[in-house]
């Protein structure tokens, strides 16, 4: 598990739009990765639509958004396409980086175990440290704290 302070490793992922990304394209700007567990439930829906509509704040102050997920790249396409996003979604099917970020993990619903991402956020500077992290994510305001951080590390 990577702890604040670490240098985070470069990863480099399938994205929609028929892209690979990686943490190094983005050398000299702070990157916020949001992991949410699938395409098109309300809660990932609601999370990724108020990053959409936050985009240009945060791309003011000198920060990219990246959302992960397991789901496959045609999965992001058709989630973009219906809800309009305007963010990257980087497809981690084989697990790698949410293993990285400790965000796979065992859940429990309705008494029923079974594997699945914990919907977490981290802030990496533009060195690739990590600098902060959100576990346990609950999506109402989440947006607004994470951008409130970003620009309170800045000033």
């Amino acid at each position: 598990m990577l702890c604040i302070g670490e240098k985070v490793p470069n990863f480099r992922l399938p994205a929609s739009g028929g892209q690979e990304i990686g943490l190094s394209d983005f050398q000299g700007q702070y990157v916020v990765l949001y992991f949410y567990p699938r395409d098109n439930t309300p809660g990932c829906t609601t999370q990724s639509i108020d990053f959409s509509n936050a985009r240009d704040d945060f791309s003011r102050a000198n920060t990219v958004i990246l959302g992960v997920s397991k789901d496959s790249v045609e999965s992001h396409e058709k989630f973009i396409q219906k809800r309009e996003l305007t963010i990257p979604l980087l497809s981690d099917e084989n697990d790698d980086l949410c293993e990285a970020f400790d965000v796979w993990t065992e859940k429990s619903m309705y008494g029923k175990k079974f594997m699945g991402i914990v919907r977490s956020t981290f802030l990496i500077d533009p060195n690739g440290i990590l600098i902060h992290a959100w576990r346990k994510v609950k999506v109402p305001n989440h947006v607004d704290t994470v951008l409130s951080h970003v620009k309170e590390i800045q000033s």
